[in-house]
């Protein structure tokens, strides 16, 4: 029996789509701190998508949509009322990334593991600059 982790996080597409009316959406992207609450928003009547489910802000302004892929999961746990919680977790290149807590566990940022930067193999040597008396 296969286990579905408690927390996931997701990608949101779409970013650089318009909205029909407020601020763009990278624009809104580049406001979000990671750990903000985000709504997810159902969009059954989406052209596009039967399945579209939104993402916005707490500002209310939409930032995009979750991907295709897990779309009908998601909706499926917004009607079951399983999901506790939802963060924005940060920026991507495609768009963002939220997180998202289920069955009554809080959504949490995942640990950073910090990395040593990598060596300078560049063979430069600053000339040395003596100090001003």
């Amino acid at each position: 029996m296969r286990l579905m982790p408690r927390q996931m996080s997701l990608a949101v597409v779409g970013a650089d789509h318009l909205n029909k009316s407020g601020p763009a959406r990278r624009f809104e992207i580049a406001l979000c701190i990671p750990g903000e609450p985000v709504d997810l928003v159902p969009e059954p009547k989406n052209p596009a998508d039967p399945n579209a489910v939104a993402v916005v802000t707490e500002r209310g302004v939409k930032i995009g949509y979750i991907g295709a892929d897990r779309a009908p999961l998601i909706g499926t746990y917004l009607s079951r009322a399983r999901i506790s919680g939802v963060i924005f977790q940060g920026a991507a290149k495609w768009g963002a990334v939220i997180r998202v807590g289920l069955d009554g566990e809080m959504p949490v940022l995942p640990e950073i593991k910090p990395t040593e930067p990598p060596p300078d193999d560049t063979g430069f040597w600053p000339d040395y600059i003596p100090p001003d008396d």
